[in-house]
């Protein structure tokens, strides 16, 4: 637990994740009490959410398009194109990305089957225990920061999240599921 000079508001329960948030929270106080638009509320909860994702990516010692890769790679292999695509990321971009999770030992290329002149990417198991623990401690650390709404409100802000979410077909890079085999190596 972290303590900030401004202190969080009461029911505010503070811990890494949402000690982070509070403190992007406390520079935008000029905004304190005045009702937002849908446009600037969004705006700012990504900010939240990008600070909160930031600081896991820190404590993981890895860089934001590496836990991005991770946390697509966590329920099966991936082809290039599969994964530029899903990233939003050009060609060039996702070979040097996957080129240095190779090298870290994140990932590994194996021959697809489908198709002999392509490969897939999947999880080593240094990669897939990373990618369960990474999943685990951010999925934890987002689910703190609507902790101030009562119960009812976060299953209603729960279920209006989930239906924008698929109204506008938002790729799957994170998913509620736990990481049961992260695409590991046979051993």
């Amino acid at each position: 637990m972290r303590a900030f000079a401004s202190g969080a508001p009461a029911g505010w329960r503070t811990t890494r994740a949402t000690g982070l948030a509070w403190q992007y929270a406390c520079r935008m106080e000029e905004y304190a009490g005045e009702p937002m638009s849908m446009g600037a509320a969004l705006v700012r909860t990504a900010f939240l959410v990008d600070a909160v994702y930031a600081d896991s990516v820190r404590d993981f010692d890895l860089t934001v398009p590496q836990a991005q890769v991770l946390c697509v790679l966590i329920s099966r292999p991936h082809g290039m194109f599969e994964l530029a695509k899903t990233l939003g990321l050009a060609k060039s971009s996702i070979s040097g990305l996957i080129d240095r999770c190779v090298k870290r030992g994140l990932v590994r290329r194996e021959a697809d089957p489908g198709d002999g002149r392509a490969f897939l990417v999947a999880l080593t198991d240094k990669g897939g225990r990373l990618a369960e623990e990474f999943h685990a401690v951010t999925t934890r650390r987002v689910a703190e920061l609507p902790l101030a709404l009562a119960e009812e409100e976060r299953e209603v802000l729960n279920g209006l999240l989930t239906r924008v979410v698929e109204a506008n077909k938002v790729p799957v890079v994170f998913t509620d599921e736990a990481c049961p085999n992260a695409g590991r190596e046979a051993s």
